[in-house]
């Protein structure tokens, strides 16, 4: 079969069903076929520089989050968002929290969901807010320690006993708080008595 607009052979074999009268069909050598592609969407040149334009500020953009998220780091194990994506591992598991609004479109992207729906694990140590609040507990109780300020040690020794032994209402900022305020005003109403000579 040869061209419709020469004498060269088809070799393309085009059939256009966007005709409201029914399918075109046509035949056309390569460089018929070439000009007849390349002219034949609605881009101009102008529209697909346009085009090009609005993907480059995009990827900007995206680049420019990008970093962003990457100086991002946890407080808890020192990781930066940079090196869980260079090594595709987190620190800890309070880097779900830290990490929250770079981690769920990635995991809604690889597990259809934000909520785990499988199997729980028996011995689970409780939520990451949970586990951060230990650790925190555990550093000031090192740190009063080293102090020697052996009363607040005892008092953040007991606070993480309780939230050790799954006593959830122990745990929360205003538990302690409250905690620690009825134990302040205890300290003021104390006198020692005078030393007996």
């Amino acid at each position: 079969m040869k061209c419709q607009h020469c004498e060269k052979p088809a070799t393309f074999h085009i059939t256009e069903l966007t005709e409201p009268s029914g399918p075109t069909v046509m035949h056309l050598c390569e460089e018929h076929a070439r000009t007849f592609l390349s002219t034949d969407g609605t881009a101009t040149p102008a529209s697909a520089l346009a085009s090009l334009l609005a993907k480059q500020l995009k990827m900007e953009k995206v680049a420019e989050d990008l970093a962003i998220s990457d100086k991002k780091t946890c407080p808890i194990c020192g990781i930066s968002f940079a090196d869980f994506r260079k090594g595709g591992r987190l620190g800890c598991a309070y880097d779900y929290v830290a990490f929250e609004d770079e981690l769920e479109p990635l995991l809604v992207n690889i597990h259809g969901a934000l909520a785990h729906t499988g199997k729980v694990p028996t011995n689970q140590s409780g939520s990451p807010e949970r586990q951060h609040r230990l650790m925190q507990l555990k550093s000031e109780m090192k740190e009063a320690i080293t102090k020697e300020d052996y009363e607040t040690a005892s008092r953040l020794r007991d606070k993480i006993s309780n939230i050790e032994s799954d006593d959830e209402s122990s745990w929360t900022d205003d538990a302690l708080e409250e905690d620690l305020d009825d134990e302040d005003e205890e300290d003021d109403t104390f006198q020692a008595e005078p030393p007996i000579v």
